[in-house]
């Protein structure tokens, strides 16, 4: 499991501040909610976070096992699920989850055949990906980010292009697979993507 912790962080683009003095203190094993409008830095933050960015100022540290990580090794620690993370478009899932278990190997025992149950994608497993619907990329995101055995996971707007039925697919699936993982949520406010008891950083607008 892995810690973060962000320092006096800030972020600016062309001379302008996306947000400034951020202090957060992520535990190990659990999860962390950070909301506000669409504009305010949580993407940004977010890849800050997964060692994408680096800040402007202040800094982001990270921890696995009380071992310091750098931010060129945690890339190894990190899965995350955004909507600009396009999934590979000319594999079939089953193909995608061959190749990406080569770099973050799934649950020993998990099968894909298992994978495809719990994706509710087994009518569509010869199709390639690019022939999916909005939502049923969303489903394969949340399904690679949630269920490889990582110590940190980043789900950016998770419920973007699901409905009814795939949001409470993708609670089932984070209740069940998001135990004993660091988990930070980037949310519009939508208490659907998160629970009732998950601590809530709001970045202004």
């Amino acid at each position: 499991m892995i810690q973060v912790e962000l320092s006096g962080t800030g972020k600016k683009f062309r001379g302008q501040w996306v947000f400034r003095g951020i202090d957060l203190q992520i535990s190990p094993g659990k999860r962390q909610v950070i909301a506000g409008k669409n504009g305010s830095g949580k993407s940004t933050l977010l890849q800050m976070i997964a060692g994408f960015r680096t800040p402007s100022e202040g800094k982001i540290s990270w921890h696995h096992d009380n071992r310091q990580l750098g931010s060129d090794l945690i890339y190894k620690y990190v899965a995350m699920a955004a909507p600009g993370l396009e999934p590979t478009e000319e594999f079939t899932f089953p193909e995608l989850v061959a190749f990406h278990q080569r770099f973050k190997p799934f649950p020993a025992g998990t099968e894909t055949n298992q994978i495809l149950d719990l994706s509710g994608l087994r009518a569509n497993r010869h199709k390639a990906i690019k022939y999916f619907s909005s939502g049923m990329k969303q489903r394969v995101r949340l399904v690679l980010a949630l269920l490889p055995a990582s110590g940190l996971v980043l789900l950016d707007e998770p419920c973007t292009n699901l409905d009814k039925e795939s949001r409470e697919w993708y609670q089932k699936l984070l209740e069940t697979y998001g135990r004993a993982k660091t988990i930070v949520i980037a949310s519009n406010h939508n208490p659907e993507e998160y629970g009732p008891d998950d601590p809530v950083m709001e970045l202004p607008a």
